[in-house]
């Protein structure tokens, strides 16, 4: 499999691996996804990020087959996903947001009876499973029942069953919601070691780090659509900048110098962000004169661009 080159798009030449458009998914009123278009290519990284609602999960069901598009064109390794789904789904991975596993079955027996959709003979599976649970840091608990899992690895086991029929891509669905910093961690080095071999990966997530570690581009929805689509460190530049400079509890006077240098910001009431391009001379001044504490500067984040073009409200 083509590893994508790390200056993608501009000397990409490969055939997409996933085709969208004018998806769309309506349910009765609500319209869940609004015709959206985009390209994943082989070797790479995909991601698709959003609040509550902004349509990413609707989109990734349809991707994987669970849910019918109302209209539009999805193709997936160039065959249609209306036609092809069985052809289709023998290549794919899926790891849901569920831990959907069998409560009633061991670890190993877990994959290996996964391993009959796909027409896998016994001996196959087995290698497979080991192998798998070996990778995935498991083969330790290979006879342990479910219930005897910690969340983390919990998590690894469906992302090693979604690897069980060795796919030419894989979907992630929000893969470590609920996980502790050091089980996130770990999920993320084994997809950065399926990645470097050139394993596609499409992942909707809610962690802004999750996807600016893994992703080589991603696409931001809301309310159905896209809203912008890019790399994660251009869309960084490109709509945030270099630096950010918190400010607590901000003077009326700071308030007024910003307002007064037409300096992009958000006023938060209790916290004001200044988004600057090179930061250190303005977080000079501002600290000297304004305030004397509470000031920071840090670098920008993908979180940054995520909140101002989602906005900060609550979604439930």
């Amino acid at each position: 499999m083509k590893v994508v080159e790390e200056n993608y798009p501009e000397k990409l030449s490969a055939i997409p691996i996933v085709q969208v458009k004018n998806l769309a998914k309506i349910f009765g009123d609500l319209v869940a996804v609004d015709n959206i278009s985009f390209e994943v290519y082989p070797g790479e990284c995909f991601g698709i990020l959003g609040p509550n609602g902004a349509g990413k999960t609707s989109t990734i069901r349809m991707l994987y087959g669970l849910s019918p598009m109302t209209s539009g064109v999805l193709e997936i390794f160039g065959l249609d996903v209306t036609k092809n789904s069985r052809a289709i789904k023998s290549r794919l991975g899926v790891c849901h947001q569920e831990n959907n596993l069998d409560p009633d079955l061991t670890v190993k027996q877990n994959l290996e009876i996964f391993s009959r959709y796909f027409n896998m003979s016994p001996v196959a599976a087995q290698v497979q499973a080991e192998s798998l649970l070996k990778f995935m840091a498991l083969d330790h608990r290979k006879d342990a029942r479910i219930t005897e899992l910690s969340g983390g690895m919990m998590r690894r086991l469906v992302l090693a069953r979604a690897l069980l029929n060795a796919p030419e891509l894989l979907i992630l669905d929000e893969p470590t919601t609920g996980l502790d910093p050091q089980s996130r961690h770990q999920v993320w080095e084994r997809l950065g070691e399926l990645k470097a071999k050139g394993l596609s990966i499409l992942i909707s997530t809610h962690n802004m780090d999750e996807a600016s570690r893994l992703c080589d581009r991603l696409i931001i929805m809301d309310h159905g659509g896209i809203l912008v689509e890019g790399k994660p460190f251009e869309l960084i530049r490109q709509h945030v900048g270099h630096d950010i400079i918190e400010v607590l509890e901000p003077s009326q006077t700071l308030r007024a110098f910003v307002q007064s240098r037409n300096m992009e910001h958000e006023d938060l009431g209790h916290r004001l962000i200044i988004n600057t391009g090179d930061g250190n001379a303005l977080f000079r001044e501002i600290s000297n004169e304004y305030c004397k504490e509470g000031c920071i500067m840090r670098m920008a984040t993908l979180e940054d661009v995520f909140l101002k073009l989602t906005g900060r409200e609550l979604r439930e």
